[in-house]
């Protein structure tokens, strides 16, 4: 589904992505894990359009996606939720997930809606709500939620539990993956390398811009140099 081949990546002279390659099939949880600074929003960010690669190609559904304006890619069906959440703080909920279906027609975003206020209830409940006034959990789940508005095939996920309490953690980790489940493709950027490998089919380990290990989620978990580097021993 996703495929991207030999990327780099610069910020200014600071060489911040160096020969990435991986790959994401159709059904699937991949997570990218790594220390802060390994180079993995910046993947994120390269594959959604809002960064330029200097080598390299990334390819969804067969298609090149390179040098692709970020809005084309979101109504292509890959869609992403920022680290930082990165919501309209002053807009309303109901306003902030409209801002999600820009990219569809107007009966589809109202179709969109419908769907999102059934995963989320509290959404729903808090839809005149100013965004801002949200709880961080409340806030995430809006994130995800304008996320899904384009109706993505593939969802990229920047972050989703920073700053969350451990019982917020689960619940934003159990709506990963119900969304998995119910035929969503997901793409995971995540610090808490040991949920996100609970919850994910392969994973990534990054260092410095590098990947240094890929394997299945299970076998990564068991790993002496993962647990020991990322998962506490």
């Amino acid at each position: 589904m996703l495929k991207v081949n030999d990327i780099n990546v610069y910020y200014g002279s600071i060489h911040a992505v160096k020969g990435i390659s991986f790959d994401v099939n159709k059904g699937e949880i991949v997570t990218l894990i790594g220390a802060n600074g390994a180079g993995k929003s910046t993947i994120l960010n390269s594959v959604a359009g809002l960064l330029k690669t200097r080598t390299g190609s990334i390819e969804f559904e067969g298609q090149s996606i390179l040098g692709t304006a970020p809005h084309l890619i979101v109504s292509k069906g890959l869609a992403m939720c920022p680290e930082g959440r990165r919501i309209f703080l002053q807009m309303s909920v109901e306003e902030n997930l409209e801002m999600g279906g820009y990219t569809r027609k107007n009966q589809e975003a109202e179709q969109s809606l419908i769907n999102v206020y059934d995963r989320f209830p509290r959404l729903k409940e808090r839809r005149k709500q100013q965004a801002g006034t949200l709880s961080g959990g409340e806030q995430q789940m809006l994130a995800i939620g304008r996320a899904l508005m384009s109706r993505p095939s593939l969802l990229m996920l920047d972050e989703p539990s920073m700053g969350l309490a451990p019982i917020l953690v689960d619940q934003i980790f159990a709506i990963i993956k119900e969304l998995n489940e119910s035929g969503t493709t997901i793409l995971l950027v995540e610090q808490n390398a040991r949920m996100a490998l609970s919850v994910a089919d392969r994973g990534y380990v990054l260092e410095t811009g590098r990947i240094v290990s890929s394997a299945s989620a299970s076998v990564l978990l068991n790993d002496d140099a993962v647990r020991k580097a990322y998962l506490g021993g």
